[in-house]
């Protein structure tokens, strides 16, 4: 029996080392795809649950999962007290519990949270974001590397974008607006509020830190646009790496070594949320609220303003405000706030088919072995397969509020709602 229980002690870490980690926002390459197979089909609050945790606190960023951990953030206090967590991915057991400083909570939406953005890492620390734009890097046993608290983050919306890494810098978009004294409500609002949020403006950028010291690198300026929540992410385009990030009234490519905007197109929308995705040869964004467009654009030859040149197609049926699209190739889907599900032609934005699923959404979808994961705020995931005709395979509830968008690794599900942490497996 000891012999057997010290196999089985010895073995537990290999249960994870062929999983595929998930270390950002929508996985490996920010795409939402995931490798994995062989995962849950069906599950409820009562079955198909390896373990459900409580996670103290608020936020509403998504799990990231690296070797057999889980890494998710939270505020406490109402906001104030900033926590990075880290969770046994086999357990449920959290292993640490990092308070990493304290914040002035500022203006926010309902939906958003003090902790919404998700953390990243490149498995020798891990780099999360808190609502004031402070940054915090931590080794994987929870000891704090470096605090940046330069950015004194401010927008009507408070924040929702997401860091990134670029070899050894971190990537993250500040898109805000004008702080004022006592922030009123729309329509009875100054100028000044209503800078940045309903007047573009040119203040805001996205900052490069270096992973090792947190020292800034660099600053991209975006030129006049409004306010955004979209997570960006690295395309490589006639050879080179460039950083595609959207912003209200915006979609930019910047040099990832220097910051440089390389080029700019015009998209009407402000509170843009979707991140982008790319395929074909084209990156694929949601302009948000305010003349809501879903746009195909072209990524060969971009430098300077190329809305007039680049633009290859334009769809206002079917687009989503709040949960990012996703390729899986040959097709392009997206879901709705309002729950409506559509598979579109990539090449020239024509719906294949459009279809209500129910429900109101906030999570991006992800993909995994031929299926598409649609997670509800109510908490019901919906999985369709992937193709040219809508077929439902299963609709999961869990029974509370969901906003994260999934995370897979090693053939599990790991799902974030307001009050708990769950795992998801198959029996």
């Amino acid at each position: 029996m000891q012999r057997f229980i010290a196999i089985a002690l010895v073995s537990l870490p290999a249960i994870w080392a062929c999983a595929e980690n998930w270390p950002r926002f929508r996985g490996p390459n920010g795409q939402g795809h995931s490798a994995e197979t062989a995962l849950p089909v069906n599950w409820s609050a009562a079955s198909n649950i390896a373990w459900k945790t409580a996670i103290p606190g608020d936020g509403w960023s998504s799990p990231i999962v690296w070797d057999g951990k889980v890494f998710l953030t939270g505020a406490t206090d109402n906001g104030t007290k900033c926590h990075v967590f880290c969770v046994d991915a086999q357990s449920g057991r959290i292993l640490w519990d990092k308070h990493v400083f304290d914040q002035q909570p500022r203006r926010k939406e309902g939906k958003n949270s003090y902790a919404t953005p998700t953390p990243v890492t490149d498995g020798q620390n891990v780099f999360a974001v808190f609502g004031d734009g402070s940054v915090v890097a931590l080794t994987m046993a929870g000891d704090i590397v470096w605090t940046n608290r330069d950015v004194q983050f401010y927008s009507r919306h408070g924040l929702g974008a997401s860091p990134i890494l670029y070899n050894e810098l971190l990537i993250m978009p500040y898109d805000g607006s004008a702080q004022v004294a006592a922030a009123g409500n729309y329509p009875q609002v100054s100028d000044t509020e209503r800078t940045g949020w309903q007047i573009p403006w040119d203040k805001s950028f996205i900052a490069a830190l270096d992973t090792k010291t947190g020292k800034r690198v660099w600053t991209g300026k975006r030129g006049l646009s409004r306010i955004a929540h979209v997570t960006p992410l690295i395309a490589n385009i006639d050879g080179k790496d460039q950083i595609i990030s959207g912003a209200g009234d915006r979609l930019q490519g910047f040099e990832p070594k220097t910051g440089e905007l390389i080029w700019s197109i015009y998209a009407q929308g402000e509170g843009v949320t979707p991140s982008p995705v790319l395929g074909d040869g084209f990156v694929f964004a949601s302009s948000g609220f305010e003349k809501s467009t879903l746009r195909g654009v072209k990524l060969g030859g971009a430098k300077g303003d190329v809305t007039e040149s680049h633009i290859a197609w334009e769809q206002k049926k079917g687009v989503p405000t709040q949960p990012s699209p996703i390729f899986v190739k040959p097709y392009l889907y997206a879901i709705t706030d309002g729950g409506i599900a559509s598979c579109y032609d990539p090449k020239n934005g024509e719906i294949i088919w459009q279809e209500r699923v129910g429900g109101n959404f906030s999570a991006s979808p992800v993909f995994a072995d031929g299926r598409i994961y649609f997670l509800s705020e109510a908490g019901e995931t919906t999985l369709i397969e992937a193709g040219p005709q809508f077929k439902v395979l299963a609709k999961n509830p869990l029974g509370e509020k969901c906003q994260a968008s999934i995370a897979i690794s090693n053939q599990r599900l790991f799902i974030r709602s307001d009050k708990n942490l769950f795992c998801i497996t198959k029996p």
